[in-house]
């Protein structure tokens, strides 16, 4: 099995670039168009309903993005990205599930599935920015607890004619979803711990890296002795990890070399200047739309 997962082909995505592309709806339209004939498999869409000022926060607020760093809803984003493609995969890298009520996620997921036949990939995550859960009336204290739950209830929405559940955080009584899925929409975790990994090995069918494959892979080995502990298997099993533009062409084929020898299955591409510090990057100087565009097909050709 571990011979197998080895020679599978790395899929290559794109990060949308959510804080800097700006409104343009023809701007977006050309991006993602550009980014699926170029041949990439997928794209990757960051998630945050509100941004919040850092200074004189108790506890401190640690991310990346503050009240400067405009964010596109992935929901409807997605809607519009469905309509102007054809087939590459909308992933979402990841949704704040605990600061959204589930069933309507449920619904959104669905009709985004649906509407593009089949091309979501639900990547979720507990996030950090506890102004932002309260702000949508939600606990970030029990974020994880819930977050679990959540992901047992999207599922029984998305499978069954009428869901009756009862659980610490959620209560369905004999109602249903419809229209649901034509399928199992994959649900993929976020994260840079082991508890985080571990989470993704017992329930999840892939994890999503926000960085370089070398900061990530021994993450991705506990992953896969994770797996084998809860009796999965490992070809099942999706991993994501991110290189950035401001690297170069010799970098970018020994972090691929490096990922699909370890057993990863998905890599996508950051052209962003927001929080390239925080990945461990360098801003490049992107000035408008066709820059990040460029960037995509200076990635593809160096890398195929």
């Amino acid at each position: 099995m571990a011979t197998q997962a080895k020679t599978l082909p790395v899929r290559l995505g794109a990060i949308f670039p959510t804080t800097e592309i700006g409104d343009d709806p023809a701007a977006i339209r050309d991006w993602a168009q550009a980014a699926e004939a170029l041949g990439y498999h997928h794209i990757v869409v960051y998630d945050h309903v509100l941004g919040a000022v850092h200074a004189g926060r108790t506890p401190p607020l640690g991310g990346p993005y503050t009240e400067r760093d405009a964010f596109h809803e992935p929901f409807v984003l997605f809607g519009f990205l469905a309509a102007v493609t054809q087939r590459i995969e909308l992933c979402t890298g990841v949704l704040i599930l605990p600061q959204r009520q589930t069933a309507l996620v449920a619904k959104q997921a669905a009709e985004v599935d649906l509407l593009s036949r089949g091309r979501l990939r639900l990547g979720v995550g507990t996030g950090w920015n506890h102004v932002e859960y309260e702000s949508l009336g939600t606990s970030f204290e029990d974020r994880g607890a819930r977050f679990d739950e959540q992901v047992t209830l999207l599922r029984a929405l998305w499978r069954e004619p009428l869901v009756d559940f009862s659980g610490r955080f959620h209560r369905v009584d004999r109602a249903n979803l419809l229209p649901r899925p034509r399928r199992e929409i994959p649900i993929w975790f976020g994260g840079f711990t082991p508890v985080a990994v571990r989470r993704a090995a017992r329930v999840g069918d892939g994890i999503l890296f926000g960085t370089k494959p070398s900061r990530m892979q021994a993450l991705l080995e506990l992953s896969f002795a994770e797996l084998a502990k809860a009796g999965r298997p490992r070809a099942a099993f999706g991993a994501e990890a991110v290189v950035d533009a401001s690297d170069d062409p010799e970098s970018w084929a020994r972090e691929l070399a490096l990922w699909r020898e370890a057993g990863g299955t998905h890599l996508s591409l950051r052209a962003m200047d927001t929080a390239a510090e925080f990945v461990g990057a360098k801003r490049v100087g992107f000035e408008g739309p066709r820059d990040y565009i460029a960037a995509l097909e200076r990635f593809a050709a160096a890398v195929r």
